[in-house]
């Protein structure tokens, strides 16, 4: 049996007791540490917290239209354009450009000549071009920025947040031509294409964009991304073909959104192929930014109604099901927000429903402000609050 002298036993305990002192006194000292690291970044997390159990409950906006200067009536019916852009209502007829605020109060009204006239919008500048004609002009509620006019048809023309412009025209022996223009409207980037191209979508900078072009393969178009900077003459990367019609694409960080006829997908900054999702259903509308993605997809035939969310490539989508046709979706600020006949509805893209407002069955399209809704219909457009 082992032995042990008495000291040694006390000394042992004195070692225990000033061990357990010391771990005391350092979980102490981390616990006031972390207090107080807490308290000096108190506003940083303390919003949040204060989130915490009303993240998911749903706001039920009451749908009543503003008064005042709405609704805004419309001459020339439903053939009208509309864009919210940077606290402007844009709206453009078959003769004139207008612009409102908020309020529904007129900025600026201006004739056009424009016989088959399209609007884009970006960042409070508007962009007009005639389709088939060889005519487009950049402006803002101050006036007319510049005007210009082409030397062969424009197909298409798309505007930058910085007001940098696009114009994509015929041209011989090619299957269209491609020009650049700053915001003051000098060439900067021009390019012979061989295939058609469908969308373009300029990066953050202006300096660059994602562009979507079709062509034959197999039997069947199919639809390719290719990625461009304005300072270099070749591709920084090109997509394989994917297997539908292009209609739009959203460039972002982390690659681009193609959105197609009867599918859609996701194309990675290496120019690789991460997700295609095809429809059961008719195409009824598509928005994407900064990589959320949201489409609406009606089948009368099955009476299947459907919005897929897509939190970038790689994802599954989630689908959220409804009873009746969509008519318009868009995405804001991390927000997808859907309209039916009888309302307007907000989801987050975890699928949770956020926001609901009640509206009538005679609006067309809506689009979204920070604290608004504007709503389209045949000959007027309408305004509600909508709080998400």
């Amino acid at each position: 049996m082992p032995m042990y002298d008495a000291n040694d036993i006390v000394e042992q305990k004195k070692r225990d007791k000033r061990r357990k002192r010391l771990l005391k006194l350092t979980a102490l000292l981390l616990v006031l540490g972390t207090g107080a690291g807490m308290y000096l970044s108190r506003e940083s997390w303390l919003p949040k917290l204060r989130g915490i159990g009303k993240q998911y409950q749903i706001i039920v906006n009451d749908g009543r239209l503003a008064e005042g200067n709405f609704p805004i009536e419309i001459n020339g019916g439903a053939e009208y354009q509309m864009a919210y852009s940077d606290e402007n209502v844009i709206v453009m007829s078959d003769a004139y450009i207008y612009f409102y605020n908020e309020e529904g109060g007129e900025i600026k009204k201006r004739q056009h000549a424009l016989s088959n006239p399209v609007m884009e919008t970006s960042n409070g500048r508007a962009l007009l071009f005639e389709s088939g004609g060889n005519e487009f002009c950049v402006e803002d509620s101050s006036g007319v920025l510049y005007t210009h006019k082409t030397d062969k048809n424009i197909l298409f023309a798309r505007l930058s947040s910085d007001g940098y412009t696009a114009v994509v025209t015929t041209f011989e022996n090619y299957a269209c031509y491609m020009r650049v223009y700053d915001r003051k409207g000098d060439v900067i980037y021009e390019r012979k294409c061989i295939e058609r191209l469908n969308d373009i979508s300029f990066n953050e900078n202006s300096n660059g964009c994602v562009v979507s072009y079709f062509y034959a393969e197999n039997g069947s178009l199919v639809t390719s991304v290719q990625e461009i900077d304005f300072s270099e003459k070749e591709e920084k990367w090109k997509s394989p073909g994917l297997d539908t019609l292009g209609l739009d694409v959203y460039g972002f960080d982390n690659g681009a959104f193609l959105l197609g006829i009867d599918a859609c997908g996701y194309v990675d900054k290496s120019g690789q192929i991460t997700s295609l999702y095809r429809y059961e259903g008719e195409l009824a509308g598509g928005s994407s930014s900064e990589g959320k993605s949201a489409v609406i997809i009606n089948s009368d035939d099955r009476r299947k109604y459907v919005m897929a969310l897509f939190s970038g490539g790689n994802t599954e989508p989630i689908i959220i099901d409804f009873d009746s046709p969509l008519i318009d979706v868009s995405v804001v600020n991390g927000i997808a927000y859907v309209m039916k006949n009888d309302s307007v509805l907000a989801y987050d893209f975890n699928g949770e429903l956020r926001s609901t407002a009640t509206v009538n069955d005679s609006y067309t399209g809506f689009e979204r402000s920070r604290d608004y809704v504007f709503l389209k219909s045949y000959n007027k457009i309408d305004r509600i609050n909508y709080e998400c």
